[in-house]
């Protein structure tokens, strides 16, 4: 039998209307909820199929049966509002978030905490014995090649197979466009450092990865803040504003799913921040890490794909995909082309063979497009079950993200929550999160944090999410 986050299920469609009458309110706590022949009908899916839907939310403890009376919505449970924007400033600022983000960062790999603070999906997830064997072929069939250096730009196949597979079809991007490189990180490392000098201004969007700012603070340049919404991603008259106030060199944008708050931003909108840097022919960095993992309408666009002028860089990898150790990305860098080779070329001279030649069958056997299927499905089911379990176990006045896809939820605690001293009270508790504070230059994240849902559900999982929250309670009453 295969594991349930597998394979989508009919009933999980039953969970999602009946979560989603709760969200919008039209079912409230201690509503009765329509019987199962009524839902049935409704539907137009199996009695079978609807009780067992019921019986998920009733174990999930959304719904309660009462003999003879039927189903009811908890009085106990909660449904959470979203987090609100927060107002930025958007003065350039030299970024010192360094040591609180190397506390954060040190978590990676731990397998003495619970994985709530780092994006990486866990073992179950992935396709680690396929990807043993297409290396395992590698290594056998071309032991030579496997160990020889790679050219910079990177494998061929693999470089037809990311264009043809992994790409924003719209974008157009072919094998030649792209470079290959160590994880996005690197990808975004090289754009930086070939755009840019000390002392430069690069426009980011607010809160955004702690990654990003901590190379900022490295690479010597300063961050102009715009404020990015849960809801609606970034806002073009934040852009343009800030835009006419300073002299930005490069700006760093995740409109699909930003991490850390699940930010989608509209076409119209990314067509309209487009404009405003081609005006003043403003390079735009696209981190594009996230987009695959669509689960609520079709994939998002990509400023990539609406790029005229060669303008956009887009990063990407299969970190969040499919094998977080391989660290397999790629770089779409446009016009920058020339001077982002050059930059490779002296950062590690290629990505290591092996793993690129891997990769690139298993993208030419067809797995990548059956692991996100199973992926966005785990994904989608365990945002749903750690959401239900925020709404019974936080504090009153907690509120979260409901992401259309990505693979974090973004929660803000009541005021009184210092988010960093429940980082170190969970951590001496085998917890691990991200506190809000390491996604921005600025003071407006003290009570939020970050959860990664790349785990399978579990009695540990649930365990840790009570154990938050009630250190999150002791907080918000001292």
């Amino acid at each position: 039998m295969q594991p349930s986050w597998q394979e989508p299920y009919l009933y999980q469609a039953v969970e999602r209307q009946i979560l989603e009458m709760i969200e919008s309110g039209t079912l409230g706590r201690g509503d009765k909820l329509p019987s199962l022949r009524a839902m049935r009908v409704r539907t137009g899916l199996s009695l079978s199929t609807v009780n067992q839907a019921y019986m998920e939310l009733e174990s999930k403890g959304v719904i309660e049966s009462r003999p003879r009376s039927g189903f009811f919505v908890r009085r106990s449970f909660r449904a959470l509002e979203p987090p609100r924007a927060r107002a930025s400033d958007p003065a350039p600022r030299a970024v010192n978030r360094g040591q609180l983000i190397q506390t954060v960062l040190g978590a990676v790999g731990s397998p003495l905490l619970a994985p709530l603070g780092v994006i990486c999906p866990t073992e179950e997830l992935l396709p680690t014995k396929a990807l043993a064997r297409f290396l395992g072929r590698a290594l056998r069939e071309h032991p030579t090649r496997a160990m020889s250096y790679e050219t910079i730009p990177g494998n061929e196949e693999l470089r037809r197979q990311i264009a043809f597979r992994c790409t924003d079809p719209e974008a157009g991007i072919g094998p030649d466009d792209l470079i290959i490189t160590c994880g996005a990180m690197e990808g975004l490392s090289i754009c930086l450092r070939a755009l840019t000098r000390p002392g430069d201004n690069v426009l980011i969007q607010s809160p955004t990865y702690y990654c990003f700012l901590q190379l900022i603070e490295n690479l010597g340049l300063r961050a102009v803040e715009i404020p990015s919404c849960p809801g609606s991603g970034v806002d073009p008259l934040d852009v343009a504003s800030a835009l006419d106030k300073y002299q930005v060199k490069v700006c760093i944008l995740c409109p699909n799913f930003n991490n850390p708050d699940g930010a989608l931003t509209p076409e119209w909108a990314k067509k309209e921040i487009l404009r405003l840097l081609e005006a003043r022919d403003i390079p735009l960095v696209e981190d594009d890490v996230y987009t695959d993992l669509h689960f609520a309408g079709p994939r998002p666009g990509s400023f990539k794909a609406l790029d005229d002028k060669g303008l956009v860089m887009l990063c990407s990898s299969f970190s969040k995909t499919v094998c977080p150790g391989w660290r397999v990305g790629w770089l779409a860098p446009g016009r920058f082309r020339d001077r982002a080779l050059e930059v490779k070329a002296t950062t590690n001279v290629c990505t290591a063979s092996p793993n690129q030649m891997a990769m690139a069958e298993y993208l030419a056997a067809g797995q990548y497009e059956r692991q996100l299927k199973r992926l966005r499905t785990a994904v989608e089911k365990q945002m749903r079950l750690m959401r239900s379990q925020v709404g019974r176990c936080f504090p009153s006045g907690t509120r979260i993200t409901e992401p259309r896809g990505g693979i974090v939820l973004w929660v803000e605690l009541p005021g009184g929550v210092d988010a960093v001293e429940l980082f170190y009270r969970a951590q001496e508790q085998g917890i691990g999160i991200a506190p809000g504070p390491i996604f921005t230059t600025q003071e407006g994240f003290d009570n939020c944090l970050r959860l990664s849902c790349g785990g399978v559900w579990s009695q540990q999982l649930e365990q840790a999410l009570h154990t938050l929250g009630e250190l999150a309670s002791e907080l918000a009453v001292g």
